[in-house]
């Protein structure tokens, strides 16, 4: 076999050979992170490290899945089946099955998704009689999952007056209290939620040091993809696992880290180098994916964020075409412009639709993209959308695997209990769920003594029950007996689901039936996989329903496969589309308040989380990308007036191949602000900001000698003038400081609401 090594650059290689201490890998964008990942794997093992020693986490299943797959073609299948490798989440949850007891939990334990959980807290604020409109759910699951991420218990939330003065001044008081017993809920039901498989890996190592002492000794060697994506409690994990052989090795890119919302922290790849002073740094500068056009573009974009390991990103790849601005009237018009953009560029270079891929900052911005890509019959999908594991019949019969597997999943019983119907109303759930509370125990163990006289059932609820239960045992008993599919195929046939679509002829029914015969082909593709992970035990198959849950359960959207026909436009928030690559990108909607985003205006640190996301969508480019932004936006049924974003200020004018529409005729006016000088890399409005904290309005050539009264002076009633609507009066004004705005008449074209900070309204009466 040839020396693999010698498919590296020569940075490439010097970071996959330094093997022992802490490296780190600052990778920039299509820099061939994945292969030095891979290779420094392999050479580990060609070094002589056991297979079993070796600890990789990245953050989706699809890329540990990549990562392996190559490994095998490098060294064979022998030693990469006894990684563990996998996802944050899938790793952690394995460790839990095996130490879990310690912590009160059974080995097969259930995890709750997204929606099982807001189902959960959903009904903890109806059954505390509070306002759902005060506890919104999505409010009080953020809340939860923020202190989880934290480490902060129950305990620790309710005694934290910080946190609790903060609920109370939001007039949420209950939070911590909604959070308590949301904890005991989740016990109760021997289930955790994605937050507690990594709250509770922390709990095993910081209360159990022999634990702590074996994984310690297990991982020798640690590799973590995507580091500046971790989160407070992945750091502490991986920082106690490294604590004692600093054999850690961290590949990321600060520049793309977009995930603070998610509780995602860029300081723990800014500070690797305070917590281990001895580390290696290599930087991969070389950029395989895109033109040197497009890599300018991301470099003069980022330089201008301070917080930062500096690296220069270079490429030998062509000098290629210059960005196309596009510059619209509305954002129905940016759809046409975009759509008629893709078509002409299809038809002139002969390509297929997957060629191209249509990014913006929001879900809600698609709209207008599609209705002009219908218009032109051009094929589209939107990533993002429902996923197949959460339409409503699948998770049904997800709901009867979970049960199967853990017989006091809560929210799973009370999915399925009556369904398809079986007589087990409404009314036999709640007396359920009330003797359970006052027993403090599981509705499973009530429903298994459902001849408990204080129920108060009639006998033929009672037998329904029985019945159900006597089902429900039989699937459990069948786990260890069965592969996943046999026992999926059954589930589905005995519980009477697949009856209920298959005589339901409807289109929607056939649908749903075909869901279903997916989803089995799912577990019979499953339950015919190689074993290439090696369970703990000896023999141990992988192929149970179990299992498989396990995987459904910690499925993230990007691992989901799409069988049907691929060809097809891609629409996406930029979030989405980080680790992907398109050759023709269009980032739309590049507008102040839009992109970068209003809530990010009010500190430098938000700023740049956006600039870092502007960054990532231009490096998602092979060969030409396309900005686009529009004068005027639908916001709330209300047209609005827009200025294109400052981040465009920030790209070098001669980088663009400006179309007859653009904003170049803003230039002069710009150049003469006090907040911007021209220079020879001036953006292509042909200044270079000087403070990113202030941008002036940029509005039509119209308003170049138009002098505006301070908003502060304007009132309701006044007369006032606008340099595009022309002359009006002023309807009403509401809101306070920066949000403050105003609804003016204006004659031939009616009522405007304008935002006051960028309206400028001359008073004449």
């Amino acid at each position: 076999m040839k020396d693999f090594l010698n498919d590296l650059n020569k940075e490439q290689r010097q970071a996959v050979e330094q093997i022992d201490g802490p490296v780190m890998v600052i990778a920039g964008a299509g820099s061939g992170k994945t292969r030095v990942l891979t290779y420094r794997v392999a050479h580990l093992f060609n070094s002589g490290v056991d297979s079993f020693n070796i600890l990789a986490l990245t953050f989706t299943n699809k890329a540990a899945r990549e990562m392996k797959e190559r490994i095998i073609k490098i060294v064979g299948d022998g030693d990469a089946r006894n990684i563990w490798m996998g996802t944050f989440h899938s790793v952690f949850a394995r460790i839990l099955r095996i130490e879990g007891h310690r912590l009160g939990y059974a080995s097969n334990y259930t995890i709750y998704d997204t929606e099982d959980s807001k189902r959960l807290i959903r009904a903890i604020i109806k059954e505390q009689n509070l306002d759902d409109k005060v506890y919104q759910v999505n409010y009080v699951m953020n809340r939860i999952s923020s202190a989880k991420t934290n480490l902060l218990s129950p305990s620790e939330y309710n005694n934290n007056f910080e946190i609790m003065n903060t609920d109370k001044m939001a007039g949420k008081p209950k939070i911590g209290e909604l959070y308590s017993i949301y904890n005991k809920r989740l016990k109760k039901a021997d289930a955790m939620d994605f937050d507690d498989l990594l709250f509770n890996t922390n709990v095993l190592l910081r209360d159990f040091p022999d634990v702590l002492y074996k994984y310690q000794n297990k991982f020798k060697y640690i590799l973590v993809d995507e580091y500046q994506d971790t989160n407070y409690a992945q750091y502490l994990i991986i920082k106690k696992l490294a604590a004692n052989n600093e054999n850690i090795c961290v590949v990321g890119d600060d520049a793309q880290s977009i995930y603070a919302f998610r509780g995602a922290n860029i300081q723990n790849i800014l500070n690797f180098k305070n917590d281990y002073p001895d580390q290696k740094t290599f930087k991969l500068e070389q950029n395989y994916r895109s033109t040197k056009t497009i890599i300018n573009v991301a470099n003069g974009i980022i330089v201008n964020n301070k917080d930062q390991i500096f690296k220069e990103i270079w490429t030998d790849n062509e000098e290629g075409n210059k960005i196309q601005l596009l510059k619209a009237s509305t954002d129905g018009e940016e759809g046409t412009m975009v759509a008629s953009s893709i078509f002409e560029n299809k038809m002139n270079e002969q390509l297929k639709n997957d060629a191209f891929a249509i990014l913006y900052r929001t879900n809600a911005q698609s709209r207008s993209i599609e209705e002009a890509l219908r218009k032109t019959n051009i094929p589209y999908r939107i990533f993002g959308g429902l996923s197949f594991y959460k339409r409503k019949e699948v998770k049904d019969l997800l709901g009867y695997f979970r049960l199967t597997i853990n017989n006091k999943d809560e929210e799973a019983l009370k999915r399925v209990i009556n369904y398809p119907a079986r007589g087990i109303g409404k009314t036999t759930l709640e007396k359920i769920i009330v003797r359970a509370d006052q027993k403090n125990t599981s509705l499973w163990e009530i429903i298994e003594k459902s001849n408990d006289p204080e129920l108060n059932l009639n006998a033929g609820t009672r037998t329904k029950l029985s019945t159900f239960a006597t089902m429900i045992k039989s699937f459990s008993v069948q786990i260890e007996k069965k592969n996943a599919y046999e026992l999926g195929k059954h589930i589905a046939s005995s519980s009477g689901i697949l009856k209920e679509f298959y005589n339901d002829k409807t289109p929607e029914g056939i649908g749903r039936y075909e869901n279903i015969e997916e989803l089995l082909n799912a577990i019979k593709e499953f339950s015919e996989k190689e074993n290439t992970n090696n369970e703990e035990k000896s023999g141990e198959s992988i192929h149970t329903l179990d299992n498989f849950m396990q995987d459904v359960a910690l499925l993230t959207d990007a691992d989901e496969k799409d069988k049907t026909d691929t060809d097809y436009v891609s629409l996406m928030t930029i979030h989405a589309a980080k680790g992907l690559e398109f050759p023709y990108v269009y980032i739309v909607g590049l507008e102040e308040n839009l992109f970068p985003s209003i809530q990010s205006l009010n500190s430098r640190t938000d700023l740049e989380e956006e600039r870092r996301l502007f960054y990532v969508a231009i490096t998602r480019a092979e060969t030409k990308l396309t900005f686009s932004y529009a004068e005027n936006r639908y916001k709330w049924g209300n047209l609005t007036i827009c200025e294109p974003s400052r981040f465009l200020e920030e790209v070098d004018e001669k980088y663009i191949d400006q179309p007859q529409r653009t904003i170049v005729r803003n230039r002069d006016k710009f150049s003469k602000n006090k907040h911007f000088s021209k220079s020879s890399t001036s953006g292509i409005l042909g200044f270079k900001p000087k403070n990113l904290k202030k941008i002036s309005s940029i509005s039509s050539s119209s308003d170049i000698q138009f002098e505006s009264d301070d908003s502060q002076d304007l009132q309701t009633g006044m007369a006032v003038e606008h340099s595009r609507f022309g002359k009006g009066k002023i309807i009403n004004i509401e809101g306070n400081g920066p949000n403050k705005k105003a609804t003016v008449f204006f004659k031939g074209v009616g009522n405007k609401q304008l935002l006051l900070k960028f309206a400028k309204l001359k008073i004449i009466g």
